[in-house]
Parts: C-alpha cells; sequence; structure tokens
C-alpha cells in the first residue's frame, strides 16, 4: 500500500533525533526509506511551514515551529510556566539577562529569557541550543548530567567558542566538581565576548530540571549576590513545581 503525503512527511520527521540533529538530504532520504526527489520536494514543503530549516552547510535540522509545537507537552508547559514569575523578578530586582534552560542531549535549550537593559551582547534565544560547557546555565546542567553524558562531552564537545573558552578536559571535570559543591556555576566571556554569567540549578525532590541563570557584563563585586537571588528564585520554582512533576526529556535523558 502506497504511504500517503502525510505519512512521508512524518517519516522525514522521524529520521532527526538525538544522534541526526543535523542531517543531509541524502541521509534523510536513507533513513525514511524514500527517494532523493520525493525527499527534496517534502523537505521544502516542511521548511516552508517551518518543520525543518538548512542551515548554512546544506544540512536540515528541526525547526523552531517544531520546538514551539513540543513546548505543549505537559512538562515543558508547565515548567516555563511556573519560572515565568521568578524570571520576571529576577530581571526586575537585577535588570540583567535572565535564562531558564533544559538539558537537550549533549546542549543546552534554553525554554525562556527576559531580557535587561544592560549593553550585554547576548546570542542566546527562547529556543535556541547552545554548547554545555560554555555558558552558565549549560554548566550547571552539565554538572549535573549522566556520566556518560559528561564523558561524551568531554571528549568530543569542547569547542572553542572564543579565546576564553575552557576546552581543557582536566580543567572543566574541576569545574564541574566545583558546582556541584558551591551549587553554582560561572564563565567569563566564554560564550561571548564581554558577557560573563552565573547560574545555579533548579532541583525537585533532589533532581536537577533545570538551570536559571543571569548574564552580566562583569561578575565583579555582584556574583554574591546574585548567586543569592537566583538561589532564591530556584527554590521557589521548585517548590511551586512539587513533588508530582516530571521534568521534560531534555532535562533527563
Amino acid at each position: 500500500m502506497t504511504a500517503t503525503v502525510s505519512a512521508r512527511l512524518l517519516s522525514l520527521l522521524g529520521t532527526f533525533d538525538t544522534s541526526h540533529r543535523r542531517q543531509t538530504l541524502s541521509g534523510i532520504a536513507r533513513r525514511s526509506g524514500l527517494p532523493i526527489s520525493t525527499a527534496h520536494r517534502l523537505l521544502a514543503e516542511l521548511e516552508t511551514w517551518g518543520a525543518v530549516r538548512r542551515v548554512e552547510s546544506g544540512e536540515y535540522v528541526i525547526g523552531r515551529r517544531i520546538w514551539r509545537l513540543g513546548l505543549l507537552a505537559a512538562g515543558e508547559v508547565d515548567l516555563s510556566r511556573v519560572a515565568e514569575p521568578f524570571l520576571h523578578d529576577l530581571h526586575a530586582a537585577t535588570r540583567a539577562v535572565v535564562h531558564l534552560a533544559v538539558r537537550e542531549g549533549t546542549e543546552v535549550l534554553y525554554l525562556d529569557r527576559v531580557s535587561g537593559h544592560a549593553s550585554v551582547p547576548i546570542v542566546s534565544t527562547t529556543g535556541s541550543r547552545l554548547p554545555l560547557h560554555s555558558t552558565g546555565v549549560g554548566k550547571v546542567l552539565l554538572a549535573h548530567a549522566p556520566s556518560e553524558v559528561q564523558e561524551e562531552v568531554l571528549a568530543h564537545g569542547l569547542t572553542r567558542v572564543t579565546a576564553y573558552t575552557v576546552t581543557e578536559p582536566g580543567r572543566l571535570r574541576a569545574q564541574l566538581h566545583r558546582i556541584r559543591r558551591d551549587g553554582y556555576a560561572q564563565t567569563f566571556e566564554e560564550m561571548t565576548l564581554g558577557a560573563c554569567s552565573v547560574a545555579v540549578p533548579v532541583e525537585v525532590d533532589g533532581h536537577v530540571v533545570a538551570a536559571l541563570g543571569i548574564v552580566v557584563p562583569d561578575l565583579r563585586n555582584v556574583r554574591v549576590r546574585l548567586v543569592a537571588a537566583l538561589q532564591v528564585a530556584a527554590r521557589g520554582i521548585g517548590r511551586s513545581l512539587g513533588p508530582g512533576f516530571h521534568p521534560p526529556e531534555a532535562g533527563v535523558g
């Protein structure tokens, strides 16, 4: 029986997973079992709708519209909705950029962002993914990730983003230990020049389900105050989520 158009579209989307985040046309066609010409035509339709996006290399990645639909899943919606007033309170108190993020595989996925007025360069947007090792929220999530995730990042994921990015596995291991010990992470221009960050974990029943972070031009003289504010907000989010909260897959897998 001939597959319907909808079945073929779903088969194309189904080729994307944690091991295949970026795919070539030929790879998608092969994994979906469709001819290259058919895959190319259907991918063009998905790209127009926003389900996939073609990057500079010519590869395809999942588009923002699919991510927005994913936020309708109960865990993500509850987390973002519960955290929103705390993010705005943090922003009001600090006038800085505030982030809420979860882990997705070996990347950090930004669920929400409240922009500040400070003159600080920011590359993250709601729905964007960035390296775990070069962001404050990412380091928090990596520090509390399963050992196999940490080893994968340490072995293959320490790309240099700026001259200050930590790319030495031994040095990053030591940082992850300090993050677990001290309860917060900090970065100094590791993702973007002119931007420093501090972040803390959001916990429910002893499990880290997200990270909460602040980005500022300089952490000197403000780190202690920002950590305290973040920890108060993180505890509030965790209590509001409650013991029945099931964290989104992106944050635990």
